[in-house]
């Protein structure tokens, strides 16, 4: 009996209309309004012109050994891939039927792949990394896909400077509502 009870409750629940109030008149009495402090410090992004790239050096050198502690066992000592994705190699892939999408072949500039590793990495501890650290592991994944010298250094003004081959052929979202 009391599971039909229940049933019933479930699917009258399911067909009343909401309550009449507006969503701003409900007062939960849980979370609170973020500092701008909280807020500064998710607010992170970085765009393809470099905008918001945080104080900092880093060098290929620097890249090598934080990228062999940090990255290499899920990406492969040379950024070959294993677990994680494959990030070098694959340059002349894409227009054949079986595209290899790396760093060096699909990526359209290099300040993207930096906002990706300064968010995202190393797993399982995303934002671990220093900025210095950050722009090392950058120069030496284009290092690695010879876009840089083994003498690079990047930081904020030479990051968005770097020339990725798939630059002026990737293809951006069509719809005119997306920015």
């Amino acid at each position: 009996m009391r599971m039909r009870d229940l049933l019933i409750a479930s699917l009258a629940a399911a067909f009343l209309p909401p309550p009449a109030h507006s969503e701003s008149s409900v007062k939960l009495g849980i979370g609170r309004t973020a500092t701008d402090a909280e807020i500064a410090g998710w607010n992170i992004d970085i765009d393809r012109n470099g905008t918001n790239l945080p104080p900092g050096k880093g060098t290929v050198g620097l890249g090598r050994e934080v990228f062999d502690q940090q990255c290499a066992a899920c990406h492969g000592p040379k950024g070959e891939g294993g677990v994680g994705d494959r990030l070098v190699g694959g340059h002349g892939t894409l227009a054949t039927p079986k595209p290899i999408k790396t760093v060096g072949s699909y990526w359209p500039y290099a300040t993207t792949l930096f906002d990706y590793i300064r968010r995202a990495m190393p797993y399982p501890s995303p934002q671990s990394l220093s900025n210095e650290e950050v722009y090392a592991v950058t120069a030496y994944v284009l290092h690695l896909n010879g876009l840089l010298p083994e003498s690079a250094a990047l930081d904020a003004k030479t990051l968005p400077s770097v020339r990725m081959p798939n630059r002026d052929n990737f293809v951006g979202d069509p719809r005119p509502d997306v920015k």
